[in-house]
């Protein structure tokens, strides 16, 4: 089985839907099947087929996130050794060679990325293309607009 990495944030905003799924979302589907049996005739019953169907979701989900919890290889980027690489969980700051606009991003797992948040998957092309790399280094990235040129600024292990 192979192991997904995430961030200590990550894993923490994991087990709370987890959590969530489990003593909240399943009680609450199970009531709306309850109530849908009391209207009489399931074979017409729109309610309790919505109601059978979010149930299945919910289970799968609850599965889902057991599976990813299950096989998580958890990392905090502040215990990193700092030898000034870009890896999994830390914040880097680029700059854009050809608009001079400087960005910053923290590389995460692929269920935490959120761009408003400035968080990139470590599948994302820029991720790809800054792992390993130090202070100083220019690194090509393949984006939808073409290929962008970034410095990497700053690497930071928080």
């Amino acid at each position: 089985m192979s192991t997904t990495p995430l961030t200590k944030r990550g894993a923490e905003l994991l087990k709370q839907e987890l959590h969530r799924m489990k003593t909240k979302d399943r009680h609450e589907v199970i009531a709306a099947i309850a109530e849908a049996r009391s209207h009489g005739d399931l074979s017409e019953n729109a309610e309790y087929d919505a109601a059978k169907e979010r149930q299945a979701f919910i289970e799968g989900k609850i599965a889902e996130l057991e599976g990813k919890l299950g096989s998580a290889q958890i990392i905090d980027p502040a215990s990193l050794p700092k030898d000034g690489r870009v890896v999994f969980g830390t914040t880097v700051r680029l700059e854009d060679m050809e608009s001079g606009q400087e960005v910053q991003y923290q590389i995460v797992g692929v269920d935490e990325a959120d761009l408003k948040e400035s968080k990139v998957s470590i599948t994302s092309p820029i991720a790809r293309a800054i792992i390993g790399r130090e202070a100083g280094d220019v690194v090509e990235v393949q984006a939808p607009s073409g290929i962008r040129e970034y410095e990497v600024l700053e690497i930071l292990y928080i």
